[in-house]
């Protein structure tokens, strides 16, 4: 756009004056308006959202993988159509697709029918997760002594481990404990010899898988040591073995680790 501009002079004007003026008078000057650029809004795309952190490991360590606990017994599983042997399996089979180098190692917890509690706290007790374990830690040695006044007679406590007997501790070889346990958690049902053998003993194991004499002699001495208990562990003939429970039996089974694997 040109702007012609017209100024009255004085009669008396400087040469310079003049050439302005007759300059501005045939519109040789232009004024323009500067418009400063402006660059084009582009809107972001929204930002992916960021991928899960590990929290932060102790310094010289490496995370190896995870640990998932699941609470579901049987009963919800069937309720829900599956089983948990599926759910497991499914599990396997989900990250075998996400990561093919993933192993995978799955546990099944036991807990005394009827034992209530949240299944994802029994789980985790059982399968002896660190921070369940300190828990139940603190809680079961503030009530130790009395727990154990309270309770003369068979004592059999799987978290720990250990035998009582009327308040008096009974030393068995790490065998015959296992031997112990493994009845206690299938309370009721005779297990035989065989499968004995075959959750007991390790093919890999240095000492040598027994036969079912060798069993004998196991259940033998494990009865010798509960004294006048002993017919808690009951011989079920031509079959195998099966743990009946007393009245003057007590059994403590938060951590026991399950020795049933899928």
């Amino acid at each position: 756009m040109s702007i012609t501009t017209t100024i009255s002079a004085p009669a008396t004007r400087s040469a310079e004056a003049d050439r302005i003026a007759t300059a501005l008078t045939a519109g040789r000057t232009t004024t323009s308006t500067a418009v400063p650029a402006v660059a084009p809004v582009v809107a972001a795309a929204p930002a992916a959202p960021a991928a899960p952190r590990l929290r932060s490991v102790p310094e010289g360590t490496e995370a190896r993988g995870f640990v998932l606990y699941v609470g579901l017994d049987e009963a919800k599983a069937l309720a829900d159509g599956s089983s948990l042997g599926q759910v497991v399996q499914a599990l396997k089979d989900l990250a075998a697709q996400i990561a093919p180098a993933s192993e995978t190692y799955a546990a099944v917890a036991l807990a005394p029918a009827g034992a209530g509690g949240r299944d994802i706290d029994v789980v985790r007790l059982a399968l002896q997760e660190p921070a369940a374990l300190a828990r139940h830690r603190d809680t079961e040695e503030s009530h130790t002594g009395e727990l154990d006044r309270a309770h003369a007679g068979v004592v059999i406590d799987l978290s720990r481990k250990r035998l009582a007997l009327d308040n008096t501790a009974v030393s068995l070889t790490f065998k015959e404990f296992e031997l112990l346990q493994y009845l206690v958690l299938r309370e009721g049902r005779t297990v035989d010899r065989a499968e004995l053998i075959g959750a007991l003993w390790n093919p890999e194991d240095e000492e040598a898988a027994p036969n079912e004499r060798t069993i004998d002699v196991h259940i033998r001495r494990l009865r010798a040591k509960l004294d006048r208990y002993e017919d808690i562990v009951r011989t079920v003939r031509g079959v195998g073995y099966r743990f009946d429970r007393h009245a003057d039996v007590t059994i403590r089974y938060a951590s026991a680790p399950s020795p049933d694997l899928f």
